[in-house]
């Protein structure tokens, strides 16, 4: 009897101990997500606010508010509005610390900024340095809307005239023009948001012309973060490594921790393939602790294990990314990041690092419109700068657009680390194009001589047609 007794007893503690447990790890989770929350808070309006002011334009934080921090990730998007921040300016007057409050018995999450370099998020916990100098935000007048025309989410857009190749603006809109004013209408995405749309082709063989048009508060030197189009800076990055005979895509990642393990024979091509065979915990692996966390790159990305033979299955990873970058950063002391952009004429760009020295380009790296179609150009040019110097291999272009081993299954294909147009009606064959979150993309057509770029603040949920709006910028073209 008293056996039956305690295990009766025990039984009806059982649920009641695991009911506790459960809502303990409710807390935790709300306050882990509350940490995220200011971590991207901190870094976006650290980063935005920075990156412009290299460029010599300026954003206000409430422009950074309405549009980068809205329609975000739903695991933080009802806690952001709600952190208080403060902005903490060096003698220039340039941005280099924001703090966001998220916690009563903690410090503030904080990103620091830096002239040259963008900004880097703090670990959660880390003092900021010199708290006793937070100053409010950096003021900064909400700039008026002159002529617009209305936009999904009711947000509305301006409707600037077409700059041309010869400083003059038209009159009469071209079917061209048409198609580039209805991106920033409801027309291409209901609910997206079109910050910038930049187009170059070449004229008959008489030189590359450009055309333009932007949201309010962007313009042609206004950084915007480039998402997993940081992907494709990211395999020109190491093509230029193979150019100069510093990498090969063959070699495989000598990282100390995988000598031990099948690892150790993923290759930089794998990882540029999105085929490492490594687990991810989510579609995409989001890496909220090294975007939101202030997590390193190498804590965050060196550790998932194998699951399958490396290049037989495809996995959409940031972390493959990060790995395949991670295999060439001995070569970053002659030639890193901010190298390339020099020679491709990037100037308006950044490439961001964790808390310590690594690069995160699987995402963070800030770049204007104008500055991807010069990436876009590179790869028109078959890898050949504007002053002629061969970045790229000559089969460079063929490399990264030509699929190979494992593919995804959402109507697009992937080569190495650039996307492929598969078979859509009305678009040539040889399109591949650069595809970031919040509709960024870079879609580079060959064989028709075109670069087209559409960058946006589209929010969760909301997807801009790039297969129809590239069709219709074509169409418009012949």
């Amino acid at each position: 009897m008293i056996r039956t007794s305690l295990a009766a007893l025990a039984a009806l503690a059982l649920p009641a101990t695991l009911a506790a447990q459960t809502t303990t790890q409710d807390q935790l989770d709300a306050r882990y997500d509350r940490a995220l929350a200011a971590g991207y808070k901190a870094l976006f309006l650290c980063s935005a606010l920075a990156n412009a002011q290299r460029n010599g334009v300026e954003r206000t934080p409430e422009s950074v508010e309405q549009w980068e921090l809205t329609g975000v990730y739903p695991r933080i998007a009802d806690i952001i509005g709600d952190l208080d921040y403060t902005i903490l300016p060096d003698a220039a007057g340039r941005v280099a610390l924001v703090q966001v409050d998220w916690a009563d018995d903690m410090p503030p999450r904080f990103a620091e900024g830096s002239h040259d370099s963008g900004c880097r998020l703090a670990p959660i916990g880390l003092d900021a340095p010199m708290p006793e100098m937070r100053v409010p935000p950096i003021p900064g007048e909400k700039q008026a809307n002159p002529g617009t025309a209305q936009m999904g989410g009711g947000l509305t857009i301006p409707m600037v005239a077409i700059e041309t190749g010869d400083g003059t603006t038209k009159e009469q809109p071209s079917a061209l023009d048409k198609v580039i004013e209805r991106a920033f209408t409801p027309d291409y995405g209901d609910g997206a948001r079109t910050t910038a749309v930049v187009l170059r082709h070449g004229d008959r063989g008489d030189g590359v012309i450009g055309q333009g048009q932007y949201a309010p508060g962007f313009g042609p030197d206004t950084p915007q973060r480039t998402w997993s189009v940081a992907k494709s800076i990211a395999a020109t990055l190491i093509g230029a490594a193979v150019q100069r005979g510093d990498a090969k895509v063959t070699d495989a990642l000598a990282f100390d921790d995988w000598r031990w393990d099948a690892r150790r024979e993923i290759t930089i091509d794998n990882f540029l393939r999105m085929a490492s065979g490594r687990y991810s915990d989510t579609p995409g692996n989001r890496t909220d602790p090294l975007y939101m966390g202030g997590a390193l790159v190498a804590e965050s990305a060196t550790g998932w294990p194998l699951l399958h033979e490396p290049g037989t299955v495809f996995r959409y990873a940031n972390n493959d990314t990060l790995m395949a970058v991670k295999a060439i950063e001995d070569t970053f002391d002659s030639y890193d990041p901010a190298d390339l952009f020099a020679d491709i004429g990037m100037t308006g760009t950044v490439a961001e690092t964790d808390w310590g020295t690594d690069y995160i380009l699987s995402s963070q790296v800030w770049a204007t419109a104008e500055d991807l179609a010069k990436l876009g150009q590179l790869y028109l040019d078959d890898g050949v700068t504007q002053d002629g110097k061969r970045l790229l291999p000559e089969n460079w272009r063929e490399y990264v657009s030509t699929p190979s081993g494992p593919q995804p299954d959402n109507g697009f294909g992937y080569g190495a680390s650039w996307w492929l147009f598969n078979n859509h009606e009305g678009i040539p064959a040889d399109t591949f194009a650069a595809m970031g979150n919040r509709g960024q993309f870079v879609v580079v057509v060959p064989s028709r001589d075109v670069v087209i770029v559409r960058r946006g603040e589209d929010p969760t949920g909301s997807r801009f047609d790039i297969v129809a709006f590239t069709r219709d910028v074509l169409a418009s073209l012949e």
